[in-house]
């Protein structure tokens, strides 16, 4: 009786592995997508952390307890969360603000103000954004990088202001030229 009970399932086992092998199709999805995750590196400092003194770091962080001192996060985003307090100098590659900060905010790229987000001291980055509600006290340097922005915007209004002459010399010519032809 044993080995009929074999042979009875011996058919079904091919049915049977078929369904699984898409389960664990699925199932690396989700590890994979956990893997992404982890490949990106977010750090938190909880509510009732407080630091005082220079914090750096070479990964993105969220900020939900106290700081204060200097904060530098060159290359990598800076969240303050909203419970977070800061009494600190900043700098960082994105600064976005949903709590509290005193000092002034250094961002190579971005630096948002979040709805009930506060900041009082000087901003200096070449984007700025400032969402209804919240609170902002200093003055915005809004600077694009020395490098690459600086010389081309100074090269385009010389060919700007040279192009346009020409180009209506050229024209009239032309025009000229096309209307003796004819």
């Amino acid at each position: 009786m044993w080995k009929r009970d074999e042979a009875v399932r011996t058919p079904s086992q091919p049915a049977a592995p078929q369904p699984p092998q898409p389960t664990p199709a699925a199932t690396p999805s989700p590890r994979a997508e956990s893997n992404h995750f982890l490949e990106k590196d977010n750090v938190n400092i909880g509510k009732s952390v407080v630091i005082k003194g220079e914090l750096n770091g070479s990964e993105d962080l969220t900020i939900e307890g106290q700081v204060d001192g200097t904060i530098q996060l060159r290359d990598h985003v800076l969240t303050i969360g909203p419970n977070g307090k800061i009494k600190a100098q900043i700098f960082a590659k994105s600064v976005i603000v949903l709590g509290e900060v005193t000092g002034n905010v250094t961002a190579t790229e971005k630096v948002d103000i979040r709805d009930k987000g506060s900041v009082d001291g000087d901003i200096v980055s070449p984007k700025v954004a400032i969402a209804e509600g919240a609170h902002f006290r200093g003055s915005v340097d809004m600077q694009r990088k020395p490098g690459a922005s600086q010389p081309q915007p100074q090269a385009q209004p010389a060919a700007a202001k040279s192009a346009p002459q020409p180009a209506a010399a050229a024209a009239q010519p032309q025009a000229a030229g096309a209307g003796a032809g004819r």
